[in-house]
């Protein structure tokens, strides 16, 4: 999956942001809006800003996601430092902690502009997010944490979820440019509190899918219709967004990667990331997550096995293979 993230950068007083979120309130009043990470998420949220009248500075380590970008309107750059030094708010949507870090020392390295705004929407460890903050600070700038929940189609459809780590202004600030992504934005506490929220968030999506594809792959194997069955759940007591919006059975949920042969959507990989991310902020917290512990496991085996880059949906078909169990 490219590289997704962006943070909020930028030498702000209390006045500074106001009358940035001022500005920002008008959609005649479009901003010069920096996105770093056009992979499966970063791409459809990107354009998503295009359409609501922003023009958009681009940067992706793959040059094929760049080129769509390019070609629906937006300027691609070699370098990030380039790309912050023309935008009003930057948003990145990045893999991991290390390109996270790394990414932001690069962008940061020379300075930043007095009034941009860094919003960083990947997935990382809280205490990151809080180490990112203090370097964008240091260089005179500010810097929210934003993960995002919904998958794939909420990017696409802008209906995502933000959970926003930082002060009670900045995030008045933020939320103006994250409505024309998302339709929830919510205000989590300080810097690092967003990620809290969406570690704590897919630990249970990541328990919640394997739950569903072995209730699937049992009712199947007892002798029930995967769509009768799939229907009971959905006006039962088993029903949550894996067995409604992604259910892992090809052929119940049209839109679902498990009609695309688990291609796309939100990779085992990355699933197995959070997980492990989630098992370290337990650890430090002194907090029992035996089915976390367990979700992380079964999705280390998954990716050992050769299903990292497939959805993390999966696991419905590893389950109901007898040669894995």
């Amino acid at each position: 999956m490219a590289l997704r993230v962006i943070c909020l950068m930028s030498r702000f007083n209390a006045r500074g942001v106001t009358t940035a979120c001022r500005s920002m309130s008008s959609k005649a009043n479009s901003k010069n809006i920096g996105f770093i990470g056009l992979g499966n998420m970063g791409g459809p949220m990107a354009l998503n800003l295009m359409k609501g009248g922003h023009k958009l500075h681009v940067f992706d380590v793959s040059k094929e996601a760049a080129g769509k970008m390019k070609a629906q309107g937006a300027t691609v750059y070699d370098k990030t430092s380039d790309l912050a030094g023309k935008s009003d708010f930057v948003i990145t949507m990045l893999p991991n902690n290390d390109i996270v870090w790394k990414t932001y020392e690069e962008m940061t390295a020379n300075g930043v502009n007095e009034n941009t705004v860094f919003i960083d929407s990947s997935t990382i460890d809280p205490n990151v997010a809080q180490q990112v903050q203090k370097l964008v600070k240091a260089k005179g700038g500010r810097f929210v944490d934003a993960p995002v929940s919904g998958g794939v189609p909420g990017a696409v459809n802008a209906t995502l979820t933000f959970m926003v780590g930082g002060t009670e202004s900045e995030y008045e600030c933020v939320k103006t440019i994250l409505v024309d992504m998302g339709k929830r934005i919510t205000h989590c506490g300080s810097y690092g509190m967003g990620q809290a929220a969406k570690l704590c968030n897919n630990m249970l999506l990541g328990i919640s899918m394997i739950g569903v594809s072995e209730a699937m792959n049992l009712a199947i194997r007892l002798g029930l219709d995967p769509k009768v069955f799939s229907d009971i759940v959905n006006s039962s007591t088993g029903r949550c967004w894996s067995s409604e919006v992604y259910n892992p059975v090809p052929g119940v949920t049209p839109t679902a990667p498990a009609n695309k042969g688990y291609a796309g959507g939100f990779s085992t990989e990355l699933i197995t990331k959070d997980l492990g991310l989630a098992s370290g902020i337990a650890t430090s917290s002194n907090t029992p997550i035996p089915m976390g512990a367990m979700a992380h496991q079964i999705y280390r085996t998954l990716k050992s096995r050769g299903y990292g880059s497939k959805d993390f949906s999966v696991i419905y078909e590893f389950l109901k293979n007898d040669k894995n169990n």
